[in-house]
């Protein structure tokens, strides 16, 4: 079977599972304890803090809060800093956001949303024209889940500072961990990872705070990360991560440009005739999002894994409802909408099976017009 749904999740990678299983199976003990077990695991989990940490950011300026997965870390952020007043998102939003806002309204905080480009992009002018004197809290995801877009965070959060300067800047990063080359910048206050998405084990997230920046506790208990996440360390989860990341960012910038080329190959063997590309020339290469006109993109879904490739429909937390609300909110046409497809890649992708997917997805695809016609 083609797995080519890794935006999902990923495979984890074997070797990042090996090297963190003695902290299941010899090394399990409690980071928190004080004899020398606890503390070696300790030396382990700051280690693993420091990597993770100093690929994308600069430690002096930032710090690292390892939580249970992205959600978690989104959640922290935004109900720690949108207290009052108004917080802006956009309409693009994982649903670990665009929920959390929703959830705002019963918080007496007044939320705010900016509608996409065709793309999947913010408008930026959009964005910015929501953010005023009241705005607490601005959120943007890096990269859009859905679509593949990838949004300016440096630019964006540099411009909201300059129109409030008090305001705090939050961006979900867990489609750009690990995928794309690029570096935090002093606008950014929070920005949300995960494991998964890279071969790590599910289970462990972070998120980086800008030091200084105000954040408190949603979970209360033992005082671990430093009083702002209490309860015992994933220790297996979080070295699993350290160990994927350290695979993912040496091939980082050979794996963006090798599925770059996949992705635009994929693109053109699917026929033009039937599938609307949706996803960005100059979005992340790990994603290639299209749309069948009048077709259902849950049976087109099942006809491709008949054929032995497992691909998605849209974001696979969001899978629950009829249509996608970030491809609605992109102005896809209203024929569309239901024919969603989203083929998601990793560095495992070969040529081959890209191949093979885009023969799948021609061939279910023309099967269902056929049924189609027939009905």
């Amino acid at each position: 079977m083609i797995y080519l749904d890794n935006a999902a999740t990923t495979r984890p990678d074997a070797d990042a599972v090996e090297a963190a299983l003695p902290y299941l199976h010899e090394q399990y003990f409690n980071p928190s304890a004080l004899y020398g077990g606890g503390v070696l695991v300790q030396g382990e989990l700051r280690r693993a803090r420091e990597f993770l940490l100093s690929r994308i950011a600069d430690p002096a300026r930032f710090e690292l809060i390892f939580t249970s997965c992205g959600s978690e870390a989104d959640n922290m952020a935004i109900f720690s800093s949108a207290r009052r007043g108004n917080a802006v998102t956009t309409a693009g939003e994982h649903a670990a956001v665009y929920q959390s806002f929703t959830e705002l309204k019963q918080r007496n905080v007044e939320p705010r949303f900016a509608p996409l480009r065709p793309d999947g992009s913010v408008d930026t002018e959009a964005l910015l024209s929501l953010v005023d004197d009241k705005t607490t809290l601005v959120s943007v995801v890096h990269v859009n889940n859905e679509t593949g877009a990838v949004n300016d965070i440096a630019s964006l959060a540099k411009a909201v500072k300059r129109k409030n300067p008090r305001c705090l800047f939050l961006s979900d990063g867990v489609q750009a961990y690990g995928k794309l080359p690029f570096r935090l910048t002093p606008d950014i206050d929070f920005y949300a990872v995960s494991a998964h998405k890279i071969g790590g084990a599910k289970g462990t997230g972070a998120l980086i705070r800008r030091k200084g920046a105000a954040l408190s506790p949603h979970i209360f208990g033992g005082g671990q990360e430093g009083g702002l996440r209490s309860g015992t360390e994933n220790v297996f989860g979080i070295l699993c991560f350290e160990a994927a990341a350290k695979k993912k960012f040496a091939s980082l910038e050979s794996d963006y440009a090798r599925l770059k080329t996949y992705r635009e190959q994929l693109f053109s063997a699917l026929d033009q005739d039937i599938f609307m590309r949706i996803s960005p020339e100059e979005g992340t290469p790990y994603i290639l999002t299209v749309a069948a006109k009048n077709l259902r993109g849950e049976i087109l879904q099942r006809l491709i894994e008949e054929r032995g490739v497992l691909v998605g429909t849209g974001s696979a937390c969001s899978s629950k409802h009829p249509t996608s609300r970030v491809i609605t909110a992109c102005g896809t046409p209203k024929e569309y909408l239901n024919g969603v497809l989203r083929f998601s890649f990793s560095p495992a992708t070969t040529e081959e099976e890209v191949k093979t997917a885009a023969e799948a997805a021609n061939s279910a695809a023309r099967e269902l017009i056929a049924r189609t016609a027939r009905s």
